[in-house]
């Protein structure tokens, strides 16, 4: 009955909703490899994906080279436009300013607060640790207007330094979707104020990610766009409202179990564009699937082979959601690799973009659950 209950709110209010569009841009990864730079940054910079879920004093995150959704956001009065990640896997909204004097502020847009009429600054600075390096800088406040939504004096960070990967990413910021309990300096993330303030008329939001195109992936906040998925939505409820985090069944290849066993913990995170899992359990499926591993965890396949390459399955909350190897394997004039990625021995998954791109994600922090449907 409860789920009977959330359904028919999500069809009453479908139609009610603020959709951001989402671009897919080029990645750190394929701008370093343009440069010439990839095989240099990777030994100096390493990928360390669970850095970012790892509760410490302050908000982490990591370095992605891979991410490549983008939607813009103006913050301040007249507005200042910035492309952001939007990011359900961190609470905190934060982009670069006048005030930041590093290279990866120089190469992104920075906002002004002296030309901003609304601006009034925090009481705190912020630190945000990162896998490789960290963003320092000021809390502020202002007015945030995000997919036709604007959100008075919402408390956000500005950038005095950055770390060295942020100067090769196509976003300027990053927009937190998580909860407020992991926020840094216990800032009310964006769309708490949304829901807070009756800015939507559900307190949910959703997620497309288009496969193919450069455009027509978005976020929707407070409802559902029913184009962009088919069949029923599967509800799994949360393990622990901090991230979005529910429990995984098991990974299963032709049947047989690859990885997961007796069950485990699993993030959906925007922010991840990999699927990532304890080392032993990604080599294991990596091997399943007959990619080689590099030393830098990468997992290379012949492009030949896609087709005959065996689907994955990821069982939730007693549901089957299955990606075929179209969709787990990347290609590019750099060759195929999978995208599964190793999260060393922590007992953690994250279900980032490969998985995302085949599965339409509803958001609800009213009922803590997510729902989970195929995407079209």
């Amino acid at each position: 009955m409860k789920w009977l209950v959330v359904l028919s709110a999500l069809v009453a209010f479908s139609e009610c909703f603020h959709k951001i569009p989402l671009i897919k841009g080029k990645t750190a990864r394929q701008n370093l490899q343009e440069k010439g730079l990839w095989e240099k940054y990777r030994k100096e910079h390493p990928y360390n994906p669970m850095v970012k879920f790892i509760q410490g004093g302050s908000e982490p995150m990591t370095n992605d080279a891979d991410l490549s959704y983008y939607g813009v956001v103006s913050i301040g009065t007249p507005p200042q436009s910035f492309s952001v990640i939007f990011d359900t896997g961190s609470s905190n909204l934060w982009i670069p300013s006048v005030y930041c004097s590093s290279q990866a502020c120089e190469n992104h847009r920075k906002f002004n607060p002296q030309q901003s009429s609304t601006f009034k600054w925090g009481n705190q600075g912020l630190s945000i640790q990162y896998g490789t390096g960290s963003m320092t800088g000021y809390l502020a406040i202002d007015n945030v207007e995000v997919g036709g939504i604007t959100v008075s004096k919402q408390v956000f960070g500005i950038s005095q330094t950055e770390a060295p990967f942020m100067a090769h990413m196509t976003a300027d910021g990053i927009l937190g979707l998580a909860f407020q309990t992991i926020a840094s300096d216990n800032v009310v993330p964006v769309f708490d104020m949304m829901v807070n303030e009756g800015l939507v008329s559900q307190a949910l939001f959703s997620v497309y990610l288009s496969s193919n195109s450069e455009q027509g992936s978005e976020v929707v906040f407070g409802g559902v766009d029913s184009s962009h998925y088919t069949g029923q939505i599967s509800w799994v409820p949360l393990s622990s409202a901090t991230y979005w985090q529910i429990k995984m069944d098991s990974v299963t290849i032709n049947g047989q179990s690859v990885a997961c066993a007796g069950g485990c913990q699993a993030i959906i995170d925007t922010g991840t564009s990999l699927i990532v899992g304890p080392t032993s359990d990604i080599n294991n499926m990596n091997s399943w699937v007959g990619a080689s591993t590099d030393e830098y965890g990468d997992a290379t396949v012949n492009c030949q082979n896609i087709q005959n390459m065996p689907e994955v399955t990821f069982t939730l909350g007693g549901k089957a959601f299955t990606i075929p190897a179209s969709a787990y394997v990347s290609q590019s004039s750099y060759g195929c690799s999978t995208g599964f990625g190793q999260g060393g021995s922590q007992q953690l998954w994250i279900l980032g973009d490969v998985f995302i791109r085949e599965f339409y994600v509803i958001f609800n922090t009213q009922s803590q659950t997510i729902g989970l449907a195929k995407s079209v």
